[in-house]
């Protein structure tokens, strides 16, 4: 009798061990893309809860209270094989949600940020030198740090395992560095080593300079991290990006452009110098502009609404480009009749509709 019952435990256990390990595949699917857009959409953009456009084999079970600037998370469950959703919030029509945005000086990727007199928050998204990210998001994600580990944890001591990590515009730039974040969590052994990330991005804006990108790729080099994009969509070209010829790599011709013109004529040696200066100049002004715009004069603000809050020093670049794998949406003439490109709307392209119809559009290419 306690041999069977034994046998019995062994195959239950093995049953959720087998279910946990294909919870989640690394490969990108467009009919788990359409469930998490949906999930975001119970969330996204508004003040009230709908769970109108939720998944069918899908339950939420625990919504974040709201902290940051306007920021929450939700998580859900999978029925059918117990994955764990976490979907980050976007923006919404507060205005302290829009500073979030717009705080777009970049910092350090990694670092310290202190949030409030209880909260510093102490973060690593890149090990690579010079990678740098972007403040609002940044902030945010320390905001709620503290809750998205503990409720981490929770789920880990019921037995998750796999974690799915997705969110629409602000929530896919903030999946972006709460993946990059956990990853160097389970790097420096503050995490279980068999747990598993998965991202999948809506929408996503640029969250940090090349640096970033690069090693953000390194660890995703064609799965596990996916960000999804309507071509006629303008928030993924966001922030608005300036590069110097700082944002280089060390070895690069603009650091011996002096020593390298000596060898030529004066006249040339003349005019190549005052254009490499004058284009420099500009360059470095313009990256100047956005900092002193997009850094102090919102930081300013956001210091009105959140006293607690310590500005960091800014990082040099301003040079945001996307990362991870991109899944870009082909479009046809009946997109353009249902969502005209003249809109007076500037999220014509953006929201539910267009990503669900564009999805439903592509699917074959995923062979689902």
């Amino acid at each position: 009798m306690i041999f069977f019952r034994r046998l019995i435990f062994f195959f239950f256990f093995l049953g959720i061990s087998m279910k946990t390990i294909l919870a989640l595949d690394a490969r990108f699917s467009m009919l788990e893309y359409q469930a998490t857009i949906r999930m975001n959409f119970c969330q996204l953009g508004t003040l009230s809860d709908t769970m109108a456009c939720k998944p069918a084999d899908w339950q939420r079970i625990y919504r974040s209270p709201v902290v940051g600037m306007d920021n929450r998370f939700d998580v859900w469950i999978r029925e059918t094989d117990g994955l764990v959703g976490v979907s980050m919030r976007g923006t919404t029509p507060r205005p302290i949600s829009w500073m979030e945005n717009f705080y777009s000086a970049m910092v350090p990727a990694k670092g310290s940020i202190k949030i409030n007199d209880s909260t510093t928050f102490n973060y690593c998204f890149a090990e690579r030198k010079d990678a740098s990210v972007h403040l609002g998001w940044t902030y945010a994600l320390g905001a709620m740090h503290q809750q998205l580990l503990s409720t981490l944890r929770n789920q880990y001591e019921e037995g998750s395992r796999d974690f799915l990590i997705f969110g629409h515009s602000q929530g896919g730039a903030l999946s972006y560095l709460t993946f990059a974040y956990f990853h160097y969590l389970q790097q420096a052994g503050h995490l279980p080593k068999d747990l598993r990330f998965k991202m999948v991005a809506s929408a996503g804006p640029k969250v940090g300079n090349i640096h970033f990108a690069y090693d953000f790729e390194s660890y995703t080099p064609s799965c596990w991290a996916y960000n999804v994009i309507n071509p006629e969509d303008w928030i993924p070209l966001m922030p608005i990006s300036v590069q110097t010829t700082k944002d280089m790599t060390t070895t690069q011709p603009f650091t011996f452009i002096k020593q390298g013109l000596k060898s030529l004529k004066p006249v040339p040696r003349i005019a190549i110098r005052f254009a490499y200066k004058s284009m420099n100049r500009r360059l470095q002004k313009a990256s100047k502009s956005l900092q002193k715009n997009l850094g102090n004069r919102v930081g300013k603000q956001i210091k009105k609404e959140r006293p607690q809050f310590e500005q960091p020093s800014f990082h040099y670049s301003m040079n945001y480009v996307r990362a991870g794998n991109h899944i870009i949406l082909e479009t046809n003439p009946e997109y353009y009749q249902r969502f005209p490109q003249k809109s007076e709307d500037i999220f014509v392209h953006h929201m539910l509709a267009p990503y669900l119809f564009l999805s439903d559009l592509n699917l074959h290419k995923f062979n689902e």
